[in-house]
């Protein structure tokens, strides 16, 4: 069973999804704005929320971004937005799963039980270390040489899949479908975009690489500057 906040302001979608995740195990709770889910999910500390986006008083991609300046907690966004580049924009701003309505309970359930278990993977996992790199995935913490970094969540899903491949090179299409779980591809820019932010905080750029490599046409691979 896990603690659900519904952040949704249709009365009519919002007890539907409360009824269909009660009666498959989930303690629910709901709120009808941002403002309010916001509060909720830093006050009662839910295991996930399911965001909609057209929210009255602030749209739910802001409240996204309020919400992961505070928080790691994963977030399922739930709307009409069906455009690619409304996808991305949620995955970008730290969404963990996007799911376009209308949607069964079933559905919803069932990446509600996939995103609480990849978490649960990730706090098992042990670190990864190369080089002056180190990435924690059960506490989300990265350092560089004994120095923390600030990283979004995109940013340290991205870091942490190519230190586990550490040498290899990895195409962007794997990298959309593992890290912004966009199995379609399409969409190389945001990878190309989320890699210049990690080189300025590792400290490097494109054209003096140390820990980042572009391999031209096939991808990207992540490699110990010591060798």
């Amino acid at each position: 069973m896990a603690q659900v906040l519904i952040v949704e302001d249709d009365v009519t979608i919002r007890t539907a999804l409360t009824r269909a995740l009660t009666d498959r195990g989930h303690a629910v709770a709901s709120a009808p704005t941002a403002l309010a889910g916001l509060r909720d999910a830093v006050g009662t500390r839910p295991d996930l929320v399911v965001l909609d986006l057209g929210l009255p008083d602030l749209d739910g991609l802001e409240m996204l971004r309020m919400l992961r300046a505070v928080s790691a907690v994963p977030v399922i966004v739930a709307t009409a937005r069906d455009d690619e580049s409304a996808i991305i924009a949620a995955l970008d701003a730290g969404a963990d799963d996007y799911v376009v309505k209308p949607f069964g309970g079933a559905q919803l359930d069932a990446r509600i039980r996939a995103v609480l278990r990849r978490g649960a993977d990730g706090a098992t996992e042990a670190a990864v270390e190369v080089g002056g790199l180190r990435i924690d995935p059960g506490t989300r913490d990265v350092s560089l040489d004994g120095a923390a970094l600030e990283l979004s969540p995109r940013e340290f899903d991205l870091l942490h899949h190519l230190a586990s491949r550490a040498g290899q090179v990895v195409s962007k299409r794997e990298l959309l479908t593992e890290v912004w779980q966009l199995p379609y591809g399409g969409a190389d820019k945001t990878v190309d975009v989320h890699l210049s932010w990690l080189r300025r905080k590792l400290g490097e750029t494109a054209l003096e690489p140390r820990y980042l490599h572009t391999v031209r046409g096939v991808g990207v691979k992540l490699v110990d500057p010591g060798r």
